[in-house]
This record gives structure tokens, C-alpha cells and sequence, in this order.
């Protein structure tokens, strides 16, 4: 999975804004805050607010918070108000797509890999990252990447 630099920054100004609570932080402290330049996070908040993610409010006492609570708010949602689908290829959602012969069996590949990256994405929370308190199955998978097949990760 590649992200982007606009994913990566709304992910950490958003981490930012779940420990704000409901009062408002303004783009310059979230960016000051982040080392995010400024001017680049100011589109990404604008996408955030579009998708429903973050509300804002213009004048001195202005600023920015998030529309749900931080625990409501997944990293597959941020991510998907940025870049758009967690995995398509040439655009494409991957159960749209038709190969043919040896290639075939990449359809397969693809959906797979979608599914996997939304089991961690869809379970992470911008409150899970801001407190630091990552669900088993994250933990398992950095302290040993192999270990799709614990516990952790059966439902």
C-alpha cells in the first residue's frame, strides 16, 4: 500500500484534532503542530470538511474540529475522503475489472488485498491513534508482520 503525502498529513492533522476536543484548532496550530506546510494543509481540511470528517468555523474563535467523535472516525475514512477507494486499479474498483487467462486469478488478488488493508483501516480509530492504544491485531502484525493466523485476527 503507497500513501500519499495529502493522506499522510490529513491522517496526522486529524490525529491533531482528536485530542481537541470540540474547540476549535486553527489550521496554522495544526500544521505548526504536525510540520504540515500550511498552504497544503488548508486543501486537505477542505476535503476533510466536504467528506462530512471535520466541521469549521470562520473569525477569531475559529477554527477547526472533527464533525463525530474521534472513536467513530476510521483511518479507511480519512483515507478514503483523500485518495478516494483504499485499492482500485487503473481506477477501477477490482470486482469491476475482467482479465483473462493466466492473469485471471489477479482479480482475486486484488479483492483480497482491499479486504485485508480494510480489516486494519476500518478497526483503527483516530481515537485508537491519539491515544496510543492500537487494537491486539495491529500490535500482533508489528510485533511479528506473519501473524495473520493468531487469534487476534479471527473474529
Amino acid at each position: 500500500m503507497r500513501l500519499s503525502a495529502r493522506v499522510d498529513y490529513a491522517l496526522r492533522a486529524t490525529a491533531e484534532l482528536a485530542v481537541g476536543g470540540d474547540r476549535p484548532v486553527t489550521a496554522v496550530q495544526l500544521a505548526e503542530a504536525q510540520q504540515i506546510p500550511p498552504k497544503f494543509l488548508e486543501n486537505i481540511l477542505s476535503q476533510l470538511r466536504r467528506a462530512g470528517l471535520v466541521r469549521s468555523q470562520r473569525g477569531p474563535e475559529g477554527g477547526y474540529w472533527l464533525a463525530r467523535p474521534p472513536s467513530e472516525i476510521f483511518l479507511a475514512d480519512v483515507i478514503r475522503a483523500i485518495d478516494g477507494p483504499l485499492v482500485g486499479v487503473r481506477g477501477e474498483r477490482p470486482e469491476h475489472l475482467g482479465y483473462e487467462g493466466p492473469a485471471k486469478a489477479l482479480q482475486h488478488v486484488w479483492i483480497a488485498l482491499r479486504a485485508s488493508e480494510r480489516f486494519i483501516l476500518e478497526q483503527v480509530s483516530l481515537a485508537d491513534v491519539a491515544s496510543g492504544e492500537l487494537p491486539p491485531s495491529v500490535h500482533a502484525l508489528t510485533e511479528d508482520p506473519a501473524a495473520w493466523d493468531s487469534p487476534a485476527f479471527r473474529h
